[in-house]
């Protein structure tokens, strides 16, 4: 193994900083007294805020509150005399009943096994059997109908309780508002200590069957104090939740990272809503993958295109000033004459953008998959510095990120501090530390296969060191290997063709074959523009030859940094986009390359 390349930290976000509230590991050893320290310190401050849809309003719920939801649930739980250890997985959506469920089952000493909502209910179903789940909280009867007609045989699920249900229950299912008592008993004490297991989060299983990490209270923990030493997040910050919990980013960043920082998280009702929620909100903050500003980004290029020439002139100039702010900012280059025309070009073009993200965001963490470079640097140049992290479910999650103060666009950013890195052999990216997995539940041969014996978690990216700062390079075994031998990472290829505004989803192919092609998802107003301007009828075949010529020259303009043997040859376009129900991405947005 090389060495690790000496880290230069910026200064710590917690130290001297008086305007934050933090719970320090020492005021708090596992996930359950993190939550009891946070309602003795801000009872009376609102901690969540989500949408009723009955009352169609937006309800505010301080730590007070949550406090009372969560002995609620505890005596629910309680009454299913489960034993230490056992499993409660929980299917339903962001919110209020997905806090208490996970911190009643904390301070039970339970494990806790998020699924996704989204999901198949096969898939769902095996997760079900192989985590030897004992309840089942689930958003309907309708879902949990599906689950149960799946081939699984879920021998050790004894209780199922559903939000909502049109039919009659049947027997050992039961209605939430039912199920919990109107009042809940308070426990002076969890049962669960720090290096007990907290939780078993299966992967997205872009190959072969999902996996599942087993993090322990200690590793999450540790995790979230790590990274709000770099990332300092603030008790008057507010952050919309949108990233499903089961995600391992959204839960230890945006969820305990938010506990421990004693902020507010508003609920985001779906995500057809999250431009209006944005508005409605105005988040200071935000947890993110790159597809949503991927979005946005095509949204605003989109927009620009169909402007006036005067309106496109002030845009580049703005993202040329914009850019020159943001380097001088971050103490690249030195001051230049004309940024003092940015306050004009800012109210002109830069407001009205931000505004888009509720106008009030000071910068969102970006996890989950690589950010596209011109995506960056168009929100770094607007005034929304976009944080790109790195990590793995496995390292709960967060190994590396970048800062405020020290934000490298082309990087994952600086290891964590207490998270310890280094490359290995073929250039793998080696991590270690408090926040590194216990191994997967019942697969110790995977669990060995992934981590060495003196404990460092092999990534599977492959990475170098440039200026302290990681850079990923590649994935040691995502790769393509054309009929000539030429090696093509897809992953470097996809994320210079989704800055292009016509590109809403693309997979690259090419394995054997003697040139690449891609698999394109067209954004649809993107794509009627395309035809007025290249004059295409609306209802023409989208693999027409013509049209194949057509988007092929537009996309290769994406390309031109790439060498020759990295250009596609053919594209096979569709509008109708890929979803996690058809199998074709995860719930986390990455795609099932197989």
């Amino acid at each position: 193994m090389n060495e690790n390349q000496a880290v230069v930290y910026p200064q710590d976000g917690i130290s001297g900083n008086q305007h934050l509230d933090v719970i320090a590991m020492d005021h708090a050893a596992t996930l359950d007294e993190l939550f009891r320290e946070r309602v003795r310190r801000s009872a009376d401050r609102v901690a969540f805020t989500e949408y009723h849809s009955v009352s169609e309003s937006w309800v505010d719920y301080t730590w007070a509150d949550m406090a009372a939801e969560v002995e609620r649930w505890q005596i629910a739980i309680s009454d299913l005399n489960l034993d230490k250890g056992d499993r409660v997985a929980i299917h339903i959506s962001n919110g209020v009943h997905w806090v208490a469920c996970d911190q009643a089952c904390l301070r039970l000493g339970l494990v806790v096994v998020p699924l996704y909502v989204d999901d198949r209910p096969d898939n769902a179903s095996y997760l079900l059997e192989h985590s030897g789940a004992s309840v089942l909280i689930t958003d309907s009867l309708e879902i949990w109908q599906k689950i149960e007609q799946c081939d699984e045989t879920l021998a050790r699920l004894k209780t199922v309780v559903v939000e909502s249900a049109t039919a009659v229950l049947p027997q050992s299912v039961y209605l939430l508002k039912e199920w919990l008592p109107k009042v809940g008993a308070h426990l002076e004490r969890g049962m669960s200590d720090p290096d007990d297991l907290a939780s078993i989060v299966y992967t997205s299983g872009t190959t072969g069957r999902p996996k599942g990490v087993m993090l322990s209270h200690k590793n999450m923990l540790s995790n979230a104090y790590a990274a709000l030493r770099s990332v300092p997040v603030r008790p008057d910050d507010v952050a919309l939740s949108f990233l499903p919990l089961s995600h391992t980013f959204e839960r230890t960043i945006g969820y305990y990272l938010g506990i421990m920082a004693g902020a507010r998280a508003v609920y985001n009702r779906s995500i057809k809503f999250i431009v209006e929620d944005l508005q409605i909100h105005q988040p200071t903050t935000l947890i993110s993958v790159p597809r949503v500003f991927e979005r946005f980004y095509s949204r605003i290029m989109q927009s620009v295109s169909e402007s006036s020439r005067v309106k496109r002139f002030l845009f580049r100039k703005t993202i040329e000033l914009g850019w020159r702010k943001f380097q001088y900012d971050q103490k690249i280059t030195n001051w230049f004459p004309s940024l003092i025309l940015w306050p004009l070009l800012d109210k002109l073009v830069a407001e009205k953008i931000r505004k888009l993200t509720g106008g009030k965001l000071r910068f969102a963490i970006i996890g989950g998959a690589p950010l596209p470079y011109d995506v960056a640097k168009l929100f770094a140049s607007i005034g929304i510095p976009l944080i790109q992290g790195y990590g793995l479910t496995e390292s709960s999650p967060v190994i590396s990120v970048n800062t405020e103060a020290g934000n490298r666009l082309d990087t994952i950013g600086l290891p964590l501090r207490g998270v310890e890195v280094c490359i290995g052999d073929d250039d793998e990216l080696l991590t270690r530390g408090d926040n590194i997995m216990l191994g997967y539940w019942q697969n110790e041969e995977a669990t060995a296969g992934t981590m060495t014996d003196d404990g460092w978690l092999r990534t599977g990216d492959k990475a170098c060191f440039d200026d302290g700062y990681l850079k990923i390079i590649g994935r040691l075994k995502d790769i393509l290997v054309l009929a000539n031998g030429e090696k093509v990472p897809p992953a470097d290829m996809e994320q210079a063709l989704v800055s292009n505004p016509l590109v809403s989803q693309v997979m690259i192919v090419g394995e054997g074959k003697p040139y690449l092609s891609a698999l394109l998802v067209l954004e649809p107003q993107a794509w009627k523009v395309f035809c007025k301007t290249n004059g295409l009828a609306g209802d023409i075949d989208l693999n027409d030859e013509r049209v194949e010529e057509l988007i092929l020259a537009q996309l290769a303009k994406n390309l031109k940094e790439f060498p020759g043997y990295a250009q596609l040859r053919r594209v096979h376009s569709a509008l109708t986009e890929w979803t996690a129900e058809d199998g074709l991405i995860t719930p986390t947005l990455k795609l099932k390359r197989p």
